[in-house]
């Protein structure tokens, strides 16, 4: 299964952004095909607090925008939203002790604890800082 980071759903949704056909494109294929792809439920918080940002975006998207769009992604009938249940504590310090992130990092281990505890294959993120947690393949979906 694959998961779909933040800036992927960013870029997917930000017309000004000069990666967005590419990222739109690949949602695209995830939301429209048979096979199962997630995204983290803290990426989908992420995701709405970038986009709104009025600080980051000139003009930032509308909130009642930024909700329309994450409810078409989680429309599409293959999604699985990626939460913490039983077993997620474990799998989060097991990430934070072997990759040693701290501060900022932190955020970074919860998505990969997420994904590990839900079995996710890989994640798609425009991201290298993912490269420190062992076990979890990355892809960027953006570029190749």
């Amino acid at each position: 299964m694959i998961a779909v980071d933040t800036n992927v759903l960013v870029y997917a949704h930000r017309k000004d952004s000069p990666w967005h056909e590419r990222a739109s494109a690949r949602m695209a294929e995830l939301a429209e095909g048979t096979a199962h792809w997630a995204i983290p439920a803290a990426c989908l918080h992420e995701f709405l607090a970038i986009v709104t940002h009025p600080r980051i975006y000139r003009p930032p998207t509308p909130l009642p925008l930024a909700l329309d769009q994450v409810d078409a992604w989680l429309e599409s009938p293959s999604v699985v939203t990626l939460t913490e249940s039983d077993g997620y504590w474990t799998a989060l310090r097991g990430m934070l002790e072997r990759s040693k992130a701290a501060g900022g990092g932190v955020h970074d281990a919860r998505i990969a604890a997420l994904c590990a505890h839900h079995g996710v294959n890989e994640l798609w993120t425009a991201d290298r800082d993912f490269s420190r947690f062992a076990g979890l393949k990355t892809i960027n979906p953006l570029v190749g």
